[in-house]
């Protein structure tokens, strides 16, 4: 390209022309200023968000594994009632004399008197 002559724009000095751009500067300055506290409102929010969503999962995994532990505490107490009611029923059976001797008689081989014993093999 050939030199040509420079820039042959040239701006107005008048008050009009300074006054228009001062007012374009400033619009510039307030969508600037806008689009920065957008962008600010829009982290905070973002931060806020992420807080609570953060605290509910945590609360959720916590709620999880009490159920579990409820779960497992339900199971075991079940567990222990069967065990009870099973004890207090073997209670009553050998406050019976009957029983007691019934049971010496099959588990360690005692005999009643003029009775004789023969053990099977199972």
């Amino acid at each position: 390209m050939n030199q040509e002559e420079p820039n042959k724009i040239e701006f107005l000095e008048n008050d009009y022309a300074k006054q228009h751009y001062a007012q374009q500067v400033k619009k510039r300055r307030e969508v600037i200023f806008r689009r920065r506290r957008l962008a600010l409102v829009f982290a905070i929010a973002t931060v806020i968000f992420l807080s609570v969503g953060i605290s509910l999962f945590n609360d959720y995994l916590r709620l999880q594994n009490l159920e579990k532990y409820q779960s497992e505490a339900v199971a075991t107490q079940e567990a222990s009632k069967e065990k009870k009611a099973k004890l207090e029923k073997e209670v009553d059976l050998l406050e019976d004399e009957d029983y007691v001797a019934k049971i010496a008689r099959d588990r360690f081989l005692y005999s009643k008197d003029g009775e004789l014993v023969f053990p099977l093999p199972e």
